[in-house]
């Protein structure tokens, strides 16, 4: 097993130094590329090219390329995108975020794939049962993989908060601070302003050789996995019959019902990193604040997807739904009624904490409801999934720079309201077609958001 062990651990380091760079890119974007909406407007072309890149590329360059090569590939999308913001304009960004999509859904499918042949390869070696073998390599994988975020996030923090430009921030600044913003880039004349070019050029340097590292990583030590089982693997599921299939599995109501519930969690997500982080934290804390939140949210995201994945069984899946929609309406709430004040600096953490902990289960449940609703068309299912929740993240980067942040927090709240309703019919076919067979019974773990969010 130690072959096998030792590609699954280089596999996850791989990942853990690109999405640091990522991750911690990610979350400054609104903040550091704010003027005329450069930054959230490259994360819309980024999650757009996402979309488009799922539903074509994976199988065609997995064929052409192995999953060895797509992986290191894919990761150099990422590092362009890192380059791209070196110098950040129109120019250079838009182009370097459609690379960075199109490598996006390429760099996951490749590395589930690698992970699936080679838990299947030990397990007939072994004897033993292929679902256990690939179960534990996915499980290896994600506990390092999702401390990403944490360090990104810390890097920004600890490089950025060494800025001169630091300084008491005016009431009259504040003003401009909030749900009720003043829709301008006044974020950057108050004591948040920009930090200065040398330390935004240290931290990209620190992440263009996270993503660098991360390459050869793959390159030099990653095993090419056997081209007869690759090639075996990929014959079972044609392309046009997986892109076939993902357009027919709309015509089954209770994926249509879905769709709210699935696009919100994009559309919750951009609204903390793209909203939250560059009105409150940036315009009235300082842009060296964003990455402690982003940990806050982060470490909590973490812990909770792991609690909710066991305790799920006991507690069932409406009770967890109900729990992240009332905790997320609270801070949506909150959001509209507070003034963000500094001097107030617990609840700069409080609001993406408890959102932390609402997102653990939009990630976890809906991709386990997926799971248990369509299981015999499963990867039909996620890859609706996937397709959806890229539209939320599109649409709500795309309005971003264009409407105050009152209107956005009505229109995610309306987003939840709309999912909660489709959710609670999809429940009731449930268990109108199967009374006495609870699904929230049957368990299965959620699968990365993250993608990506975290992606």
């Amino acid at each position: 097993m130690e072959r096998n062990l030792k590609n699954v651990l280089v596999i996850s380091f791989g990942f853990l130094l690109l999405f640091t760079a990522y991750s911690g890119l990610q979350s400054l974007q609104s903040s550091l590329n704010a003027e005329e909406g450069l930054g959230v407007a490259s994360l819309s072309v980024l999650y757009a090219a996402l979309t488009l890149s799922s539903m074509f590329l994976p199988p065609i360059i997995i064929k052409k390329l192995g999953c060895k090569w797509t992986i290191a590939v894919s990761m150099c999308c990422y590092v362009a995108y890192s380059l791209g913001n070196f110098y950040a304009s129109w120019y250079t960004l838009i182009p370097t975020s459609m690379i960075l999509g199109l490598g996006g859904a390429p760099l996951w499918s490749a590395k589930c794939t690698y992970l699936t042949i080679a838990g299947t390869l030990y397990a007939e070696k072994a004897g033993k049962s292929a679902r256990d073998i690939i179960n534990q390599y996915f499980g290896i994988f994600f506990l390092v993989f999702q401390t990403s975020g944490v360090w990104g996030n810390l890097i920004s923090s600890l490089i950025l908060s060494q800025s001169s430009n630091q300084g008491a921030i005016s009431e009259e600044d504040l003003e401009c601070c909030g749900a009720y913003d003043c829709l301008t880039d006044t974020t950057n004349s108050t004591g948040a302003e920009r930090p200065s070019d040398s330390l935004i050029y240290t931290l990209l340097g620190v992440y263009s050789a996270s993503g660098v590292l991360a390459v050869l990583l793959v390159i030099i030590f990653l095993d090419q996995i056997k081209s007869d089982q690759a090639e075996t693997e990929k014959e079972k599921t044609p392309f046009w019959s997986t892109f076939l299939a993902t357009l027919r599995h709309l015509k089954d109501k209770r994926q249509c019902l879905l769709i709210p519930l699935t696009m919100y969690s994009g559309f919750e997500q951009a609204f903390l990193s793209g909203d939250f982080s560059k009105s409150f934290v940036t315009c009235a804390l300082g842009i060296q604040y964003v990455g402690y939140m982003m940990i806050c949210f982060a470490g909590i995201n973490s812990l909770c997807s792991l609690l909710f994945g066991k305790i799920s069984q006991f507690t069932g899946r409406k009770l967890l739904f109900a729990l992240a929609a009332v905790l997320n309406t609270s801070c949506i709430i909150t959001v509209l009624l507070w003034k963000p004040d500094p001097k107030q600096l617990a609840v700069f953490f409080v609001i993406p904490g408890l959102w932390g902990v609402s997102d653990a289960v939009w990630q976890t449940q809906t991709n386990a409801l997926y799971g248990i609703l369509f299981e015999k068309n499963k990867e039909a299912a996620f890859a609706n999934y996937r397709l959806w929740e890229s539209v939320g993240f599109v649409i709500a980067f795309a309005y971003s720079t264009k409407l105050q942040v009152y209107i956005k927090a009505y229109i995610v709240l309306s987003v939840l309201v709309l999912s909660m309703l489709t959710y609670g019919a999809v429940e009731y076919l449930e268990a109108k077609s199967s009374p006495g067979t609870p699904a929230a019974t049957k368990k299965e773990n959620g699968g990365p958001h993250s993608q990506e969010t975290h992606m």
